[in-house]
C-alpha cells in the first residue's frame, strides 16, 4: 500500500502550517468569526493539528471533545460550515495541495458536518449565542 495521507500531506510540521494558515484566514473571514469569539485559539489550533494528523494516518491522538459535544449551541449554519471548508480549500490550495488529496481529506472531514451545523440555512456571520460553553483554556486543559 503507499503512504499514508497524514505523509502525502507533508507530515507534522506541513500540517500545523496549514492549521496556522486556515485559522488565520477564519479569523479574518467575518461569514465566520464571530464563531470564535470565545475560543482559545491556541487550544483550537492544537486540536485541530491532532485531529487531522490522526484522521489522516499520522500518530497524534486526538484528545479533544467529540464534534457534537464542541459545537453544541452554536448555532452553526450551513452557509458558515460551507464558508469554513471553503477557507480550508483555500489554504490547501495555497500550499499546493494535491486535488486527490484534497478529496480524501475532506471526505474524511466532511461528515462531521451532521454534528456541527445546528441550523439548516445559508446565513453567515450569525452572532455565536450566549449559551454557547467553549472548551476550556489549553493551559487548563492539559494541566
Amino acid at each position: 500500500m503507499g503512504s499514508s495521507l497524514f505523509e502525502r500531506l507533508g507530515g507534522a510540521t506541513a500540517i500545523t502550517a496549514v492549521v496556522d494558515d486556515f485559522s488565520a484566514r477564519c479569523a479574518h473571514d467575518a461569514r465566520i468569526n464571530a464563531k470564535f469569539a470565545r475560543t482559545d485559539i491556541a487550544r483550537l489550533k492544537a486540536m485541530l493539528v491532532d485531529q487531522v494528523s490522526e484522521a489522516s494516518g499520522g500518530p497524534a491522538n486526538y484528545t479533544g471533545r467529540d464534534m457534537k459535544t464542541a459545537h453544541l449551541d452554536m448555532g452553526v449554519t450551513t452557509g458558515e460550515f460551507n464558508a469554513l471548508v471553503e477557507n480550508l480549500v483555500t489554504t490547501l490550495n495555497k500550499f499546493g495541495v494535491g486535488k486527490a488529496e484534497q478529496d480524501e481529506l475532506l471526505g474524511i472531514l466532511g461528515p462531521l458536518k451532521a454534528d456541527i451545523v445546528e441550523v439548516d440555512s445559508t446565513a453567515t456571520g450569525t452572532p455565536l449565542p450566549d449559551s454557547y460553553k467553549a472548551a476550556p483554556a489549553l493551559a487548563a486543559a492539559r494541566s
